[in-house]
């Protein structure tokens, strides 16, 4: 399942609502100085560019208070021209990072894990959901995988890739189980699943064996290794799948063309274009 066509059709799209809007921003958010946020920043603000919508960066450093990125998050929720808002994880131990997410306004954020837009996932009325799981949907549904009644099998149970795909797999009426590092033979498990999609971000964590014969595959790993990124499947997997998402360019280029796309989607919220759901305390 090659995600990079699909990518570029989502992000061709993407192009024109933001055109029909009159332009979009997007405000980021780095605190530190990890290579690889840093890395990801760069890949959002060039797709962001390229898409029409304006990148707005804000950068902190590692040693800044709790309290300085919490202002900060606050005076983009207040900013009328910003249309969404993205933090970039992880954030220095100092820093709590739900505490972050809780602050940011929910109909700007685009990564999806404010508790109100996880509530609504959660009770099958999705807002605004993580860019991960919405690319993994993306995809099996652009090769028609069929999803009603079909034995799901997820192994990651995080909060922005794990949990969210579940619920997703859940409105699809697919059959779910959800595995973790405690879960008691593995294998047994993944080997019942008709898809499976793995985000455990343990290089090869997913034996060729793993893998029931005619299973569709979604490895959503990318780990750095001494030979290029690796997935948590191991490629001979290819051998027993039906279909497998290769690693690099399967999940990865759909999670940056969710990302813009959640952005048009906060801006028609924003913009009262879609009902966003409010709660009073």
């Amino acid at each position: 399942m090659d995600g990079k066509p699909l990518a570029t059709r989502v992000r061709a799209e993407v192009a024109e609502d933001v055109a029909r809007a009159g332009g979009l921003r997007l405000a980021t958010v780095l605190v530190g100085d990890d290579p690889a946020s840093h890395l990801y920043i760069g890949l959002k603000h060039r797709a962001a560019r390229e898409a029409g919508i304006d990148p707005v960066d804000h950068r902190l450093p590692a040693e800044a208070p709790e309290a300085d990125v919490l202002d900060l998050v606050d005076r983009l929720n207040a900013d009328e021209t910003i249309d969404g808002i993205l933090v970039q994880s992880p954030l220095p131990p100092h820093v709590d990072e739900p505490s972050v997410m809780r602050s940011i306004d929910p109909v700007k954020d685009v990564d999806g894990l404010h508790p109100l837009n996880a509530g609504q996932l959660y009770l099958g009325r999705p807002t605004l959901v993580p860019a991960t799981p919405l690319g993994v949907m993306a995809l099996l549904a652009e090769y028609d995988v069929p999803l009603a009644g079909a034995r799901a099998v997820v192994v990651g149970r995080s909060a922005l890739v794990g949990k969210p795909v579940v619920h997703l797999l859940l409105g699809e009426h697919a059959t779910v189980t959800i595995c973790h590092s405690r879960t008691a033979d593995l294998a047994a498990q993944t080997l019942a699943g008709d898809v499976l999609v793995v985000a455990a971000g343990r290089p090869r964590l997913i034996a060729a064996g793993m893998v029931k014969v005619g299973a569709v595959v979604v490895d959503v790993g990318q780990s750095p290794t001494d030979d290029g990124l690796a997935g948590d499947v191991d490629p001979a997997a290819a051998e027993r799948a039906a279909l497998l998402t290769p690693v690099p360019g399967g999940v990865g280029p759909m999670t940056i063309a969710m990302l813009l796309r959640n952005t048009v989607r906060a801006a028609g919220f924003r913009r009262g274009e879609l009902p966003f759901p409010r709660f009073e305390a």
